[in-house]
């Protein structure tokens, strides 16, 4: 299959462009700066440029790419930022595709689990409206910019991931050296649901969205057992063998990453049930065996 992949490089986009590669897919990376080789496009979010020549004979599209959210203090200009990027970003590619005499039959388009808000020790599933806050906001647009691919027939599945178990980055990325050296502990009160995945089934799950031709809109990806914060801090000390004594209070972790602080003391008990009801099999679904894959 001739596969076009947005944010290539980074956690999510390389470990999918490997998998892809490895079972003899051709690969084309997104990227915007000048293509140094025949697997590279140009595009450009921000003047709503993609150069869909070189995406001629594409079968399908997965679209990644994003600022990190947790990459710095969210400012008035990250924020603004991280909209852009998601929202203009999947716009762009959303027109594009939409406007190709041939279009992929399928577009993968990235989402999170954000997009429900905190929803305390309420489980949900995709059937849950968007919750509130600044990243319910942003994955709202998010996947409302993907509506002119929709339009033109395309299959579009919004991809809503949860947080990815990997040393190499995200989340999981800070808490492994912390956790490791022992001084890792619970944030918070400590029960606050993280709905984890891990790398290897967020990567199986998004190639099981470009082959089920049966799945369009809201997916999960998501593990089928949410933990609360407490539970990770005690499956890192499990699988690292290491202490968790330590504790940051609510007020500590408010001062030091301002209003990214409410993603990382919300909670969030998102199941994958479309996920579940198509099939798919998670290869960890437990926490302890996820972070195990991640080492």
């Amino acid at each position: 299959m001739r596969i076009a992949v947005t944010g290539a490089s980074g956690l999510i986009g390389s470990a999918l462009v490997r998998s892809l590669l490895s079972d003899g897919h051709t690969v084309l990376r997104l990227v915007r700066r000048p293509p140094r080789g025949e697997d590279e496009v140009r595009w450009d979010p921000a003047r709503q440029e993609v150069d869909t020549g070189r995406l001629a004979g594409t079968e399908a599209v997965v679209h990644l790419a994003g600022a990190g959210v947790g990459d710095h203090r969210w400012t008035a200009a990250y924020k603004k930022e991280i909209r852009d990027s998601r929202v203009l970003g999947t716009s762009a590619v959303a027109k594009a595709l939409a406007g190709m005499d041939a279009p992929p039959r399928v577009l993968v388009s990235g989402s999170a689990i954000g997009i429900y808000g905190d929803t305390g020790n309420r489980p949900v599933d995709e059937g849950a409206p968007p919750g509130e806050g600044f990243l319910a906001d942003v994955c709202r647009e998010w996947e409302a910019a993907t509506a002119p691919a929709e339009e033109a027939g395309i299959r579009v599945v919004h991809a809503r991931t949860g947080l990815v178990v990997s040393r190499k980055g995200g989340a999981w990325g800070r808490l492994f050296p912390l956790f490791s050296t022992g001084l890792g502990g619970r944030l918070g009160d400590g029960r606050q649901y993280w709905s984890f995945i891990s790398m290897h089934d967020e990567i199986a799950a998004l190639r099981h969205l470009l082959e089920r031709s049966d799945l369009s809109g809201p997916v999960n990806l998501t593990a089928p057992e949410p933990v609360t914060n407490a539970e990770v801090t005690a499956a890192m000390g499990r699988v690292l063998k290491r202490p968790t004594l330590l504790h940051v209070p609510a007020p500590v972790l408010r001062a030091a990453l301002g209003d990214f602080s409410s993603d990382v003391l919300g909670s969030q008990r998102v199941l994958p049930r479309r996920l579940l009801d198509s099939g798919f099999a998670f290869a960890h679904p437990a926490i302890d065996e996820a972070i195990r894959a991640a080492l």
